[in-house]
C-alpha cells in the first residue's frame, strides 16, 4: 500500500487531502442529518393530533414549530424559516461536490504528468524510453488515476445519499407546514 502512495509522487498530497476532507464531510452530515436531530417522533406525532410543540428547539422541525409559534400570522415567513433549516440540512455538501470533480481530475492531472515523463525520456539514438523513467512514469499516471477515482468514487455515493435525505426531509417539512396550517385556520 505504501508503495502505491510513493507512485503517486506529489499528487498524493492534495488527493489525500481531499480524501480527508470528504470522510470528515460524509460523517459529519450522516450524523447531523440522523432523523431524531431533524424530524424527532414526538415532534410529529404532535402536528398530526394538532398539539404541536417545540421541544425544546434543539431539532430543526423544533426550531420550525418555535418560531411557527412567534409568527403564526405570517405563513410565508414560516415557510421562508422551514426552507431556512433545509438550507441548514445542505451545509457542506457543496465541498463533497467540489471533491467529487476536484479527485479525479487530479488523477488525470497526474496521469498526464506521467505520460509526460514517459515519453519526454526517450532516447534519441535508440527510439526508447529510460527503463527507469519509464516504470515511474507509468506508476505516476495509473496510480493517479486509482486514487482519483478511489477518493471521488465514494464521495459521490454518499452526497448523492445525503442530497436524498435532504430532499425528502424537505417534502416532510412541507407536509407537517401544511398540517399545521389545516389544524389552526
Amino acid at each position: 500500500m505504501l508503495e502505491i502512495l510513493k507512485g503517486a509522487g506529489v499528487f498524493v498530497y492534495p488527493l489525500m487531502l481531499c480524501s480527508i476532507v470528504g470522510c470528515f464531510i460524509i460523517f459529519e452530515r450522516m450524523f447531523a442529518l440522523r432523523r431524531s436531530a431533524i424530524i424527532p417522533t414526538h415532534l410529529v406525532e404532535g402536528v398530526v393530533e394538532g398539539s404541536p410543540t417545540d421541544g425544546g428547539g434543539r431539532s430543526s422541525l423544533g426550531r420550525v414549530i418555535a418560531y411557527w409559534k412567534r409568527h403564526s400570522q405570517d405563513d410565508g415567513a414560516v415557510k421562508a424559516y422551514a426552507r431556512l433549516e433545509v438550507n441548514r440540512m445542505e451545509r457542506g455538501l457543496v465541498f463533497l461536490e467540489v471533491i467529487i470533480g476536484a479527485a479525479p481530475l487530479l488523477g488525470l492531472l497526474g496521469t498526464v504528468t506521467g505520460l509526460v515523463q514517459v515519453f519526454g525520456n526517450v532516447s534519441l539514438e535508440t527510439g526508447m524510453p529510460d527503463p527507469s523513467a519509464f516504470t515511474q512514469g507509468i506508476a505516476l499516471a495509473l496510480t493517479t488515476t486509482v486514487i482519483g477515482l478511489a477518493v471521488a468514487i465514494p464521495c459521490l455515493v454518499a452526497n448523492s445519499y445525503l442530497q436524498r435525505r435532504v430532499e425528502t426531509y424537505a417534502v416532510e417539512f412541507e407536509s407537517l407546514l401544511e398540517q399545521i396550517g389545516l389544524k389552526n385556520v
